[in-house]
């Protein structure tokens, strides 16, 4: 199949191009050439900037147009476009115009973010989604962020109607994750010593493997199903998280369980300051149990844990000395935590 990917070369993006390339598929990027350019040598590239130039994806050295009858629902030179770094409306249905005649299934990466209320637990494709009230909004902030990615879905919904995947992922983690929301507690746990965590034990969090999330979206392209599917992993608890990092690491570490009022009262963010985690109760009570049975009948596989731990843990080898967590607690602020928790 000829697969046409807008990215490709962060994150989910090159875990999609070395899944499409390992079964056997001919992928074209398109993207700015700005983030790792040197990835993908031997890949169609096509440079560019998906609001100024998106007649380039209508000429040039491209795949030739694919039959008609060779995969359901071709319409062009691509079978199947992946989106995988859409957040405004406006330049979405840009994009969705632009291919409706030259691809024939558009895959939209969305977000559960774009759920209205997450006090459900076992949220389902078919929950109401969260709305803006100015739909003209483009400045993306963690309040808009649901909201617009829900209007970019109806975007690709208008252009492409049936011919439509939307996948919603949740944390997604693995090897080259730019967030360091998983990896803070793979790398923190791995270095040992009394570890401040948040809540309890059994506190629950959910994510996905980016190759797990990769290879379920090209096999819904090579089976040319549409639709909406949330895409995210099994709950677990944090304490089996936090062990299996523990065991894979083979470190000393000891978990000191911080209460929320605890983590309230000394301003410790949840999400930013403790990554992957959300006190579960109130509105945030169904944020880590969100409801994947359809993308499980639909052939999504979960790797074992200890299988995301251990590879995250030997990407992490690979990063520059003194590479600095995008997410958690610095050294010297969770030792002040950590001795305001022992005098209390």
């Amino acid at each position: 199949m000829k697969i046409l990917i807008i990215g490709g070369t962060r994150f989910l993006g090159r875990h999609l191009v070395n899944s499409a390339r390992a079964r056997g598929h001919d992928v074209t990027l398109f993207n700015r050439g700005q983030t790792k350019p040197e990835l993908f040598q031997k890949v169609k590239k096509i440079r560019g900037d998906r609001e100024r130039d998106l007649d380039q994806l209508s000429g040039g050295a491209l795949p030739a147009p694919v039959p008609q009858a060779q995969v359901s629902g071709s319409k062009g030179r691509w079978d199947a476009v992946i989106d995988t770094c859409g957040y405004v409306p406006r330049v979405v249905k840009m994009s969705a115009e632009a291919l409706k005649d030259k691809v024939g299934l558009y895959v939209f990466i969305s977000s559960i973010s774009v759920y209205a209320d997450f006090s459900k637990v076992g949220i389902r494709e078919s929950d109401p989604l969260s709305r803006i009230e100015d739909e003209s909004m483009e400045e993306v902030t963690g309040e808009t962020y649901g909201a617009l990615k829900a209007l970019c879905e109806k975007a690709v919904q208008e252009s492409f109607g049936v011919h439509s995947l939307i996948v919603r992922p949740g944390l997604i983690v693995g090897p080259h994750d730019p967030t360091d929301r998983f990896t803070y507690w793979v790398s923190r746990i791995a270095r040992g010593g009394d570890v401040l965590a948040p809540d309890r034990p059994d506190a629950p969090t959910q994510f996905i493997d980016v190759r797990d999330l990769a290879d379920f979206i090209v096999k819904l392209i090579e089976q040319d199903i549409s639709g909406v599917f949330n895409a995210t992993g099994e709950t677990v608890s944090l304490e089996t998280l936090f062990q299996t990092c523990k065991l894979i690491s083979g470190s000393d570490a000891k978990f000191k369980w911080a209460p929320v009022d605890f983590l309230k009262q000394n301003n410790v963010a949840p999400w930013s300051d403790m990554p992957a985690w959300l006190p579960d109760n109130g509105e945030d009570a169904g944020f880590a149990y969100v409801d994947v049975s359809k993308a499980v009948n639909a052939g999504l596989t979960l790797s074992p844990l200890n299988e995301t731990v251990k590879d995250t843990l030997a990407w992490l080898s690979d990063l520059p000395a003194g590479y600095e967590m995008k997410a958690g607690l610095r050294k010297e602020r969770e030792e002040e935590l950590l001795e305001e928790l022992r005098v209390q």
